[in-house]
């Protein structure tokens, strides 16, 4: 599928009649046209915040690829899974992005197994400069997304007297949670919320592989406007997730692709760092839990009153809209709050529409997440944890393997107990 991303000044003579032309910051002209960026855009202007062009053109990259995920059905590529882009993307600073083109090309295929080909043009956005830029005076940035791992993360840097600039992605559903959670905590944070509104003529692909991306240039963008960043520090940009989840080890053979997400695996953060690091942009991206099952992070969370106050209204569920704005109960992510539940030692008085995971009839027949964690805890029970990992582990930039492989037993733990609970055969 071809893209070409830029704003409506951003014309491209050689554009194949197929191209979908995406208006970046603006709106379609057209109905055979996409967009992204525009509301995010006004949001940052109406907060009076400055940032630098690289910023700038690494939203729009961010952007573009997230139509381009929006966009490109996976049902109709040819293995019904990976596919193929060739992105034109508009910036300010051509030169530079297209020395890049084949490390940010790399990082996109990793974090969602497709084959990506980027071309970096000039004529890309900037907006004018505020009349009184306003410089926050936050000491770092947090990603806040409404979820359980995001609000113990929150409120750890307020108990470590951290200043955090709460930055969130919105999601149909989490908007207000997002906003309560800022509010309450800390005696109140500053708070930007942003919405890609990445949209694509036509049926758009539910995968979402590149959500984490966009996210996290929201919160490079937001690091530099603080007066800190202006001075010359380094902002921290923490991205707060669990371990097990981060690095989301396949549970079975056939969850390799479609069924195993990088949003914040290790190796996908360390390659966007490097991208950010070349664009010469302050902000250290840090996750603080890398190495924490979920079910650790809430029962050493600095402020349990805290916790105890919100964690049932945060979001985990992976198919929270699809359920009218409940948590199923039974996917992965679910399985992986309520297990974190079951260590905390609190009772979870979440409502999951399907609650039962042991349940054996018609109705509950099709738990394949839940059969795909059996299957998990009976092939380390059989073989160990290392023949369940395989290659799980095996990137250039993971880190302390020992460290990771421990954290995945424990989290897998967690989750057998959570199975014995409901007796899942």
């Amino acid at each position: 599928m071809k893209l070409l991303c830029g704003p409506d000044t951003f014309t491209f003579a050689k554009m194949p009649i197929e191209t979908l032309r995406v208006m970046l910051y603006g709106q379609p002209m057209t109905a055979a046209q996409g967009s992204a960026g525009a509301s995010a855009a006004e949001q940052i202007r109406k907060a009076g915040l400055e940032a630098p062009p690289h910023a700038w053109d690494l939203l729009s990259l961010a952007l573009s690829v997230v139509t381009a995920d929006c966009a490109g059905l996976r049902t109709q590529s040819p293995d019904g899974w990976a596919r193929e882009f060739e992105l034109d993307v508009a910036v300010t600073d051509q030169a530079f992005w297209a020395s890049q083109s084949l490390v940010v090309e790399n990082a996109l295929a990793f974090l969602t197994t497709d084959r990506w080909r980027v071309r970096f043009h000039s004529g890309g956005w900037l907006p004018k400069r505020p009349r009184k830029a306003i410089r926050p005076e936050e000491d770092c940035v947090v990603l806040l997304s409404g979820g359980l791992d995001s609000l113990v993360g929150v409120i750890d840097l307020v108990a470590a007297r951290r200043k955090p600039l709460a930055v969130s992605q919105v999601v149909r559903g989490d908007a207000e949670k997002q906003e309560s959670f800022a509010r309450s905590i800390g005696g109140g944070l500053r708070h930007l919320q942003l919405n890609h509104n990445a949209e694509a003529p036509g049926p758009e692909d539910t995968s979402q592989r590149t959500r984490s991306l966009i996210f996290l240039a929201f919160g490079v963008l937001a690091g530099t406007t603080l007066r800190r960043y202006h001075a010359g520090d380094v902002i921290p940009l923490f991205v707060c997730e669990n371990g097990f989840i981060a690095i989301n080890p396949p549970l079975t053979g056939s969850r390799i692709g479609s069924l195993s997400t990088r949003t914040a695996h290790p190796e996908f953060l360390a390659r966007f760092q490097e991208i950010i690091n070349a664009a010469g942009l302050r902000v250290l991206v840090t996750n603080p839990y890398a190495q924490k099952t979920k079910g650790e992070m809430v029962r050493e969370c600095a402020n349990q009153k805290a916790l105890l106050a919100h964690a049932v209204q945060s979001t985990s569920c992976g198919r929270f809209q699809r359920y009218n704005y409940k948590h199923c109960g039974r996917c992965v992510p679910c399985q992986v709050r309520r297990a974190a539940f079951l260590k905390w030692g609190v009772t979870d008085t979440t409502r999951y529409v399907y609650d039962s995971l042991g349940k054996d009839d018609d109705e509950h027949a099709r738990f394949d997440d839940v059969r795909s964690v059996a299957m998990a805890i009976a092939q380390v029970r059989a073989e160990g944890l290392n023949a369940w990992l395989g290659t799980a582990l095996s990137y250039p930039h993971i880190g302390n393997v020992a460290a990771f492989q421990s954290l995945s037993g424990r989290g897998l733990a967690e989750l057998e107990s959570l199975h014995q609970r409901y007796g899942v055969k």
